[in-house]
């Protein structure tokens, strides 16, 4: 009987001890918090940053990619705490509710500003100040430093002028150099820098001053196409150059005065064509015609500036006007007695007589012929033949005409030339001097637009393939021995004065 009961008793205490393990085991049930400490803004991963959690279990670090990992954490709710130095802390909750869970975190952490330094004041580099002859393209440097070394810095960019007052600001950004292109000659441009490291207000510079070339007495003019408008490009003889005109514009026909001290020019303005003046360095640009420059084709329209840089003739159809620079004055000229189109027109040196080329409406049955400003015909040079011409521009003394002849006599409905030749017609002796094939053109190839040098000892003029695609360039034919130089690459309709 004792045996018995010692055994029961053995049994009981046996399923008692095992129940309670049971319950233990459940109590020490555990997951897993894990997640990443970057900084707000950037996401750059933030290392050692300190985690703790409410209530309490393990401590542990970031490392350098900003993770960390507590294991064995027993189910519960707790609140998660990332904090290091520089930043604000900051608090993520965390619910594990079975075991084995896994709860990721992600702690975005705020500079704490009471502990952040302004950044140092940018300190402009280049060009120094109250530097002077810049060229139009400028490249400004500036530095500025951040004591806390993990803000991002941006920068602001501000720039006046003593022209105007226009002001460029440039904000967000990242370097410390900015180029300023298109600027103008003979200006004064005042630049100062701010920076800013998102947390405190703009830190500026100093202003600093430079000033800009004057305008070169550049004595080619030249016309280039770009994104399919033609720009006018002003250089000097080693082929230093600027864009004059606008690429937003389509312009063309560059004449330099001296005496008025301005460039003329041709350019579409609602789908009409006008004569428009300029500076030298491409400022205060003046419309000067109201009723358009019409006739045939566009491209091949010509106008002449009297040399006293006072006013210009231009034609419009049939007729051919004059007119003040300052657009005031216009008056008829003269008027084609058949209706034909005056396509170009080129007033003497002396102002006493105009050169005239007209056509048809197809650029063909061409005649050249002068005549005095009462409208009376001097001389006919070019009639009753096929094919194009044009071209037309005195010499100094009035007594020699350049001008444009395609040989080959061809026409076609696109106005194609093929063996366009270059003319002198001396009308004192009444003959004609073919300079293209003097200084032996190129087969296969056109000279256009030619214009006699300032001391018409040289001729300047466009060569270009016959195809009516290839590119244009402008070359000089020194009439002294008929030698052929290229200029200009890529260019065409060529001034020189």
């Amino acid at each position: 009987m004792k045996a018995l009961y010692t055994f029961v008793l053995i049994s009981l205490l046996s399923l008692t001890l095992f129940s309670c393990k049971e319950e233990i085991v459940d109590q020490v049930q555990t997951g897993t918090i894990k997640g990443k400490v970057v900084r707000r803004g950037t996401n750059d991963p933030l290392k050692n940053a300190k985690i703790t959690t409410s209530p309490s279990t393990n401590t542990v670090f970031t490392g350098a990619d900003g993770s960390f990992e507590i294991t064995d954490v027993p189910i519960g709710d707790y609140s998660v705490k990332a904090e290091i130095s520089g930043y604000l802390n900051n608090f993520q909750s965390a619910n594990l509710k079975n075991s084995g869970q896994l709860v990721t975190l992600a702690f975005e952490m705020d500079d704490d500003e009471s502990l952040n330094t302004a950044p140092s004041v940018p300190e402009l580099l280049s060009p120094s100040d109250n530097a002077q002859d810049q060229p139009l393209t400028v490249q400004l440097s500036w530095k500025s430093t951040d004591p806390d070394s993990l803000d991002v810095l941006k920068y602001k960019l501000i720039v006046k002028n003593n022209l105007n007052t226009n002001v460029i600001e440039i904000n967000d950004l990242k370097e410390t150099t900015y180029t300023l292109k298109d600027l103008k000659y003979g200006v004064s441009y005042f630049w100062q820098v701010a920076v800013n490291d998102g947390i405190h207000s703009d830190v500026y510079s100093a202003v600093f001053k430079f000033t800009t070339n004057k305008v070169p007495q550049n004595r080619y003019h030249f016309v280039r196409k770009e994104n399919g408008n033609l720009i006018i490009i002003s250089s000097d003889e080693n082929g230093a150059n600027y864009n004059l005109t606008d690429a937003a514009f389509n312009s063309w026909r560059p004449r330099k005065n001296n005496n008025a001290g301005l460039i003329s020019f041709l350019r579409t303005e609602g789908g009409n064509t006008h004569i428009f003046t300029t500076k030298p360095d491409g400022s205060e640009v003046f419309k000067v015609t109201a009723i358009p420059v019409a006739g045939f084709s566009n491209t091949e329209l010509d106008y002449s500036w009297r040399t006293n840089g006072k006013e210009f003739v231009y034609p419009s159809f049939s007729k051919l006007y004059r007119i003040n620079k300052d657009g005031s004055g216009l008056e008829l000229v003269y008027t084609t007695p058949d209706g034909s189109f005056i396509t170009e027109c080129e007033w003497s040196y002396d102002g006493s007589k105009i050169a005239l080329k007209t056509n048809d409406p197809n650029g063909y049955n061409v005649k050249i012929f002068i005549i005095d400003l009462l409208g009376n015909t001097i001389k006919t040079i070019l009639e009753n033949v096929p094919g194009a011409a044009g071209g037309l521009n005195f010499s100094v003394d009035g007594n020699l005409l350049l001008y444009t002849y395609d040989v080959s006599g061809h026409q076609d409905d696109n106005y194609r030339q093929l063996n366009t030749h270059l003319f002198i017609y001396n009308m004192q002796t009444d003959t004609i001097l073919d300079i293209s094939e003097q200084s032996e053109k190129p087969d296969g190839s056109n000279d256009l637009d030619p214009r006699f040098s300032p001391n018409d000892a040289e001729v300047i003029f466009t060569n270009t393939s016959n195809d009516g695609i290839s590119v244009k360039n402008v070359l000089k034919i020194t009439l002294q021995d008929n030698t052929r130089t290229t200029l200009f690459t890529n260019a065409e309709m060529p001034d020189w004065e």
